[in-house]
């Protein structure tokens, strides 16, 4: 197996190893985790990750999935309170 750096790679190794580190990482936008998950996949696929960095990369999947989680669970809030805002009557004055 060979690696071979990628832009959307970053320093999973060191998030992984220190959680004050995934913290200072700013979060990403949704579709910018989506693009980073489905780039980590594509290496895991096709076995471009070094067996030393699997653990790093999995890790960072990880962390993005959660980020997409927590970005999905506000938008639907943030529907669902739209949607009641149009169910409501309107006030006559």
């Amino acid at each position: 197996m060979t690696h071979r750096p990628d832009d959307h790679e970053t320093e999973p190794a060191a998030a992984a190893e220190d959680p004050e580190a995934a913290l200072d990482r700013e979060v990403p936008s949704f579709r910018a985790a989506i693009d980073e998950l489905e780039a980590i996949l594509r290496r895991i696929e096709s076995e471009e990750v070094d067996i030393d960095r699997l653990a790093a990369e999995v890790a960072r999947a990880t962390e993005l999935v959660e980020v997409c989680r927590g970005k999905l669970r506000r938008a639907e809030v943030q529907v669902t309170q739209i949607v009641q805002k149009l169910d409501e009557p309107e006030d006559e004055d």
